[in-house]
This record gives C-alpha cells, sequence and structure tokens, in this order.
C-alpha cells in the first residue's frame, strides 16, 4: 500500500480483512469446508455482482447462504422454482383495498419475495423464460415495476441462483444473454472424506448455533464503494482483456484449439468481472492494489458461464473449464 491512498481507504480495507476472517470463523461453525466458495461467494458480493451456482443437491448451499444472511445482518428470502410459477409471484402484485367508511377502493403493492437483500433463487432452470426474466430485471436494475409503479429494492441486493448439474428433464436453460449477467458461476463440489465425516458427525447430533453478526448493510456498502476505488495496473487491466479476448474463435490471436472447441468466447463483461473480482480479492486479503495473480484466481468462476462450447468440443468431452485452464496456461507461457 502506497501513502498515496486515503487514510479512510485504508481503515476500510484493514476493517474488511478483519471482517473477512470473523466471517470465516462463523460460517465455520455451521459449515464445514467450502472455503473457496465462501471467498468467493465475498467477493461477488463486494462487487455488487450476482452468481450462480451449480452444484448437486444436499450440499447445505441453502444453510451457506441463509447462514451469510444472518451473519452480514440482511434480510434473507428463498425462492423455490417451479414450472407453474409467475412473475407476479416472486416481484409482487397489485392488491385492492376497499376502506370500510367511505366504500372507496384503492391498490395496494404487496411485495414478493425478490424484495430481500440476500436472494436465494433454488433451480431457476425450472422455470420458463418470462419468469427468470422478472428476476434477471430486478437483479440489474435494483427496481421492479409494477401497476405503473416503481418500487425500489433494499441495497446492498445480492440475488444467488442455483441450477442442478444432474437432472436437465424439465428444464428451462438459461439463455447465453442472460448468463452473461451473472458476474459469476460457482461450482460446489463434493466434500473430501475428512469433511464428509465431519459434516455427517456434526449434522446428526444436537447442535444449535448462534451466529453473530459481522457487518452491518451501511457497511458493506461503504466497503462495495471502496473495491472501485482499488487501482488496478495498466498490465492487470491488459492480462484480464487478452484472455477475454483469447476466448473467442473469431479472434485473430486465438488459440487453435480455442477455434476447434468454442462456439463463441466471453464478451467485455467477462474482463470486468474478473477487474472487478481481482479488486475485490485483493481488498480482502488486506491489498490495496489488484494483480495479475488476483486475475488468475477469479478467471475460472468469471469465464466458465461465458464461454460456449461447439458441438465438436462436447463430443470429444471438452468443457469450458478445460478451455479457461489452457488460455491461462497460454498466457503464462508468453
Amino acid at each position: 500500500m502506497t501513502n498515496t491512498v486515503p487514510k479512510d481507504d485504508l481503515l476500510l480495507v484493514e476493517k474488511l480483512q478483519a471482517s473477512y476472517k470473523s466471517i470465516c470463523e462463523q460460517l465455520a461453525r455451521v459449515i464445514v469446508g467450502q472455503n473457496e466458495v465462501i471467498e468467493q461467494l465475498l467477493v461477488a458480493l463486494f462487487a455488487r455482482g450476482h452468481v450462480l451456482i451449480v452444484g448437486v443437491p444436499g450440499l447445505a448451499k441453502t444453510l451457506l447462504i441463509n447462514s451469510l444472511a444472518q451473519i452480514l445482518d440482511l434480510k434473507f428470502t428463498r425462492i423455490q422454482f417451479t414450472p407453474d410459477l409467475m412473475p407476479s409471484d416472486i416481484t409482487g402484485t397489485e392488491v385492492i383495498d376497499q376502506d370500510p367508511a367511505t366504500g372507496k377502493r384503492t391498490f395496494r403493492f404487496v411485495e414478493g419475495p425478490v424484495f430481500g437483500q440476500i436472494i436465494l433463487a433454488d433451480e431457476i432452470n425450472r422455470t420458463p423464460p418470462k419468469t427468470q426474466a422478472a428476476l434477471l430485471q430486478a437483479m440489474q436494475e435494483y427496481h421492479v415495476t409494477s401497476g405503473g409503479n416503481t418500487h425500489a429494492l433494499s441495497l446492498p441486493y445480492f440475488v444467488l441462483a442455483t441450477q442442478n448439474p444432474i437432472e436437465q428433464e424439465g428444464t428451462y436453460p438459461l439463455p447465453e444473454a442472460q448468463l452473461d449477467r451473472f458476474f459469476s458461476q460457482i461450482n460446489i463440489d463434493y466434500p473430501n472424506f475428512d469433511d464428509e465425516k465431519r459434516i455427517v458427525a456434526q449434522t446428526t447430533g444436537q447442535q444449535d448455533v448462534k451466529l453473530d453478526k459481522v457487518l452491518s448493510a451501511e457497511e458493506i456498502i461503504s466497503l462495495q464503494n471502496i473495491v472501485r476505488r482499488v487501482p488496478a495496473g495498466e498490465h492487470v487491466i491488459e492480462y484480464a482483456v487478452n484472455l477475454t479476448r483469447l476466448s473467442r474463435p473469431t479472434d485473430a490471436h486465438a488459440p487453435e484449439y480455442v477455434k476447434q472447441y468454442v462456439s463463441w468466447g466471453a464478451g467485455p463483461r467477462g474482463a470486468q468481472a474478473m477487474l472487478l473480482g481481482a479488486k475485490g480479492r485483493a481488498i480482502l486479503h488486506g491489498r490495496f492494489a489488484a494483480s495479475v495473480d488476483d486475475v488468475r484466481a477469479v478467471a475460472l468462476q468469471s469465464l466458465r458461464h461465458r464461454i460456449i462450447i461447439n458441438f465438436h468440443g462436447e463430443a470429444e468431452g471438452v468443457n469450458a473449464e478445460r478451455i479457461v485452464g489452457q488460455l491461462l496456461e497460454t498466457l503464462q507461457a508468453q
């Protein structure tokens, strides 16, 4: 950190680093392992992004998100997406109220579950595109329009949508343009043997854990603002942009394996997500400057849902994770 950094910003970075440690300690009381997932979630939160979580059922996704909301003192709501869910079921609806004295009727807006601060959108690919779009509009614009009136959502606003990678029958896959709206995609895998043994022991015994609040909504907003002020050198920005451009098969400098296996690469939002993610990761670790290593650390979750594999790649078992890994190796060698 340099002397040119405002003292107030330095104090905020120190506070965030201390808070990050406290948040991890609190979550460790109810969540076993998942340290990387927790860091990736917090990076997205402080970068004002939303997250797509992919994982099979039973990996404590709901418990993790609910516990995080308690620790951050934010209102938690959960939406179970189903094929018959309508947009008004999540955004809210206008109802008619009648004054018993005068008989006058007026419309009153009843808020839906989207009016929370940490929203768990469970199995978002099980609901039709119209309902998916209603949530994505709220994510992007931070307000809901109903009956010609605009209703603001409370900040900070953090949406975590889940998808089950196994069951695809009867689902409505998110279009690529909507996937691109998610800041990152976090994949949650099965725990290792020791962690799974601890999970089984912990969840089959008597457990009553009270979590302490670490940050308030106002503090989170202040920390989100400081992420934007974190500097990134020209070489860091160029690295993020190069990594994004190399993922596009139409780019003149794209590697042969990208041209062979990729249908569409990441757009500018990929580079934006990597750079903001790098800044967020830097201050989580107490550094007031983003580095190339920070970009590399967030590259996979920033790009994996923005790279579309073609038919030839799918036939040969190539996935987006493999392409991102090869791109990181390619840039490292240059």
